[in-house]
């Protein structure tokens, strides 16, 4: 078998009440503007539409990435060279990962999601495309630093960070997020990354509310799993979805909306939402080149190599891990 136990780094409480997701969801609810991490999106539901949300029409950054992918994938293979450890920062999906895994002839393939039951299911499906291929799945938050070196064998890793997810936080999280990153991947590793570039906006807001509803489904899905697996007791007919336009941060933002004024408990706890207030529950930054340079460079990654496509749509990146250095 070439797919290993999953390794779970994950903190619990004796109900196996993620103690993180807990904290994020209480504290998201308790400020003003209430606001929770999209990472919690992703439970098994959430997954699967997100999935579902990669093949429809209106979301145009997958079906672009895995073009980038498909159309350089031998140039990106020479660059980074063979026996990589490639390690991918959320689950792997169906379309990108075999690209890169096909092409780099890695050493093993390490994907790392926080969505555990996803994780298993990822790893079970690339394992099974790829034989002779060493699968290590790991359950855990990617945005902190992993030991991955008292794991794996010493070979070099390569990070593989696609779909534009750094556009998910803000610029300073993600500076922190590829610092992590760096710290995971170590000396001589190698990035892999996706952004999606600035345009219209009528495409973008389409990208996040398509006509079939399924991204509605998919972020009202949160509140579905709040009240499973945090004793709540949230109305979620009387929340909507919501996706618009930020120029001031060059970004989508997903709501959800209160239809009326709401009440409701969560582990205990007493919120209120007024009609018309929102639980903002995602971000997605989009970048120009230089910006992308710019982000990289903060996070001690050297960018190498940038691929785009015709339309200008997206961008990927192969960065070099930088020297850390006391002084220039």
């Amino acid at each position: 078998m070439n797919v290993f136990a999953p390794l779970r780094i994950v903190s619990t409480d004796d109900a196996g009440i993620d103690l993180a997701f807990r904290r994020d969801v209480l504290a998201g609810l308790g400020q003003s503007p209430k606001a929770i991490p999209a990472r919690w999106f992703y439970d098994l539901e959430g997954s699967r539409l997100f999935e579902q949300i990669t093949a429809l029409a209106e979301y145009y950054p997958t079906r672009t990435e895995v073009g980038l992918l498909e159309a350089h994938g031998r140039e990106i293979a020479a660059l980074t060279g063979p026996g990589r450890l490639v390690v991918e920062f959320g689950s792997g999906s169906s379309l990108k990962t075999p690209l890169v895994l096909r092409e780099i002839e890695p050493a093993a393939y390490v994907p790392i999601d926080i969505s555990g039951e996803f994780l298993n299911d990822a790893a079970r499906e690339l394992g099974a495309r790829f034989p002779h291929l060493p699968v290590v799945p790991i359950e855990a938050d990617f945005t902190a630093p992993i030991d991955l070196q008292h794991l794996l064998p010493s070979n070099p890793m390569l990070g593989f960070f696609p779909g534009s997810t750094i556009g998910n936080l803000t610029p300073a999280t993600a500076v922190d997020c590829l610092r992590s990153m760096r710290k995971t991947l170590g000396t001589g590793a190698h990035l892999l990354i996706g952004f999606d570039r600035i345009k219209d906006i009528p495409t973008l807001v389409a990208a996040y509310d398509d006509a079939q509803g399924v991204t509605a489904r998919f972020n009202l899905n949160l509140l579905d799993r709040i009240n499973r697996e945090l004793d709540a007791d949230i109305p979620v007919a009387c929340f909507r979805h919501q996706a618009r336009w930020n120029a001031d941060w060059n970004r989508i933002e997903m709501h959800l909306e209160a239809l009326t004024e709401v009440h409701f408990n969560v582990c205990g706890q007493a919120f209120t939402l007024a009609q018309g207030e929102t639980l903002h529950t995602e971000n997605s930054h989009k970048y120009t080149p230089d910006l992308a340079r710019l982000l990289l460079q903060a996070g001690d990654w050297s960018p190498l190599q940038y691929w785009t496509d015709a339309d200008d749509a997206f961008l990927i990146i192969l960065a070099e891990a930088t020297e850390i250095r006391a002084a220039p």
